[in-house]
């Protein structure tokens, strides 16, 4: 387990006393444990980054405790001042005088009554609220007479600048004990009460319900996924606002079930008070669905699960916490609440189709079906028969009675129309048809059929630049880049490789079961490496690595192991003549690469998706790169 409680030592002998203690009282708990030397603001950087690996208390004394305290919202214990401690600061001093200051900050200045008694001493408290404040107080004690002065550095400091003694108060080590004990039990409450916490957000965000909580003010500081569809608003832009901005006629104090419209769906909405010792803290309204509508998408969403139309992935699916996938991810959670086209742009391999699935399951038609094609992957006139569908008798060949398109199929739902820089022109007029009248008309047939479909596009293609070549349609351009999403490359978010290798070890355990992890060395290979083939690529690199690791930990070389194949320079070819060719002839490199890519081919009895497989890239690419080179042999 990961250090939870960070101790801030001022002074080096406070932390050398803090290990003993540690070593001493914690042995089998040092691990929890974390100490370092920091005074004021040197401390403030060090409390910063410890925060933000997961420390939950912090451990100090005096100013450094006072100046964490006001900086950070985190637990802080303070090593508190004994009589004892006091004490034996003072007897330290040769021949002490009849009146003493005791100068601290609040958390140091304690007992100085009992040792008036004790001692037969008049003592003076010198309360310190910053360290501006510790040079005037001292001074203006020394006008009244003090000679000497016992407290904290800055006091001591300060006492010897105006030229009377100072002795420091050393913390003893029952002090650090004490405070080190408590901030063990803190630290346990506050992870249970995490863990807690995190168990009701599950409850409440994966509830078929749409839930609000406000505080006792009206402010609303929850709300789940199923009312952010209901409202049409992200929890980002509700939180801290008041109720109404929802609900502007709704009761705060409604404890029966009611029926209101919202956005011409009716729900039953319920409300409840919060109760924190008999008082009330704030209000929870569940939403529920009561519409025929929702009832027939229900029976609807059983029926797509038998034809396969559904979208798998999930936002929480798309792995990473770099600042390019967390804006990704954070523009298509807004997005997905809206009705407009989404056009997603960047390299292949990137996962755009995860991140099309993922906009479908958050928006309001998650209900509906979710139908993706590949532009690239088809001809012309199958293309157009797989979109529009066609009618009985309408080409030879054509299925008897006819069949729906992908847009029908896709009615309520979400079409996807990926690699979209690759459709025929001709095929795009029909789609911009389609956007803008919200009807087809199938292959053959004489009438209309209305469709409400929402459209997202993408492309690893600048569409632009095709749109002034002439290759692509300027008007369907602006109708699909009404709201658009760059993915991020794979090289572009290499913070998240240790993330997804994590993922994937886990997803593909079964390869391998000996494999319990990955050596830190042979990761920072692998976030060194250039990725061309983005996340799919290193998808199938994991594989190739797992299942030629001999476990239990994939070291480094493992990894440079599995780099081997791609770095071999000679390509093997079916005979000597072949290489002879190649070798004395020096043909062009698109001859070489076509040789290769069918090489591959006919090994895998022309199966696309294994050669592709094997090659580490998509059908569609190894389809692409074929078509190219024979584009290119027609034009020379």
């Amino acid at each position: 387990m990961e250090a939870q409680i960070l101790f801030v030592a001022p002074f080096s002998d406070l932390a050398d006393l803090a290990k003993r203690v540690i070593e001493e009282k914690f042995p089998d708990k040092k691990n929890l444990f974390q100490v370092v030397k920091g005074d004021l603001k040197e401390a403030e950087s060090l409390v910063s980054a410890a925060v933000n690996n997961g420390i939950e208390v912090i451990v100090s004394r005096g100013g450094t405790a006072s100046l964490i305290e006001k900086k950070f919202d985190i637990p802080i214990m303070y090593i508190q001042v004994t009589i004892t401690d006091i004490l034996q600061a003072i007897l330290t001093y040769d021949k002490y005088p009849d009146h003493i200051a005791i100068a601290g900050f609040s958390n140091m200045v304690y007992g100085s009554e009992e040792l008036e008694k004790i001692l037969h001493i008049k003592f003076t408290e010198i309360i310190l609220n910053d360290v501006n404040d510790a040079e005037y107080k001292i001074k203006e004690a020394v006008k009244n007479g003090i000679k000497l002065v016992v407290g904290d550095a800055i006091s001591v400091k300060m006492a010897k600048k105006n030229d009377i003694d100072g002795i420091f108060i050393q913390s003893g080590r029952e002090s650090v004990y004490r405070a080190l004990e408590t901030a063990l039990l803190v630290a346990s409450i506050r992870r249970e009460e995490q863990r807690k916490s995190e168990q009701l957000r599950t409850v409440v965000n994966k509830s078929h319900d749409g839930i609000i909580a406000v505080n006792k003010n009206g402010i609303i500081n929850v709300l789940n996924p199923v009312a952010e569809k209901i409202f049409h608003i992200t929890h980002f832009d509700a939180q801290g606002h008041d109720l109404s901005i929802l609900l502007p006629d709704l009761q705060k104090n409604l404890q029966k079930n009611d029926i209101i419209e919202i956005y011409d769906k009716k729900y039953t909405i319920k409300g409840n008070d919060i109760y924190v010792k008999e008082k009330i803290q704030g209000s929870i309204y569940t939403l529920q669905n009561i519409s025929e509508v929702q009832k027939m998408e229900i029976n609807i969403r059983k029926k797509l699960f038998t034809k396969g139309l559904i979208a798998k992935y999930k936002m929480d699916d798309i792995i990473g916490s770099s600042l390019p996938c967390t804006n990704m991810k954070r523009k298509a959670a807004k997005y997905s609440l809206t009705e407009s086209t989404i056009l997603i742009t960047g390299d292949s391999g990137t996962g755009k189709e995860m991140l099309v699935q993922s906009i479908h399951n958050l928006s309001t038609r998650s209900n509906g079906p979710f139908v993706a094609v590949n532009c690239a992957a088809l001809p012309e006139n199958l293309l157009e028969s797989e979109l529009f569908g066609y009618v009985e008798g309408a080409f030879t060949g054509a299925k008897k009675g006819g069949r729906q398109g992908l847009f029908e199929l896709a009615h309520s739902g979400t079409l996807f129309l990926d690699e979209i820089g690759e459709m025929p022109l001709p095929l795009q007029s029909r789609i911009l048809r389609v956007l803008q009248e919200k009807e087809v008309m199938p292959l053959g047939g004489e009438k209309v059929i209305p469709v409400d479909v929402r459209i997202v596009a993408a492309t690893n293609k600048n569409l632009l630049q095709m749109v002034k070549a002439g290759n692509f349609r300027e008007d369907l351009y602006y109708r699909l880049n009404i709201l658009r999403i760059h993915m991020p490359t794979l090289q572009e978010r290499k913070t998240d490789i240790p993330l997804l290798i994590a993922k994937f070890l886990q997803d593909m355990k079964n390869i391998n079961l000996r494999i319990t992890g990955m050596s830190e060395d042979a990761q920072k290979y692998l976030m060194n490496y250039n990725w061309p083939g983005n996340i799919r690529q290193f998808v199938n690199m994991m594989e190739r690595i797992m299942l030629l690791s001999t476990g239990p930990l994939i070291d480094l070389r493992d990894v440079q192991d599995a780099y081997a194949d791609d770095l071999e320079k000679d390509i093997v070819v079916t005979s000597n003549e072949q290489e002879s060719q190649i070798v004395n002839n020096v043909q062009k490199l698109s001859d070489v690469e076509e040789s290769f890519l069918n090489k591959i081919l006919a090994e895998e009895n022309f199966n696309f998706t294994k050669a592709a497989k094997r090659l580490g890239i998509h059908r569609t690419t190894l389809w692409r790169k074929l078509k190219n080179i024979n584009n290119c042999k027609r034009k020379h």
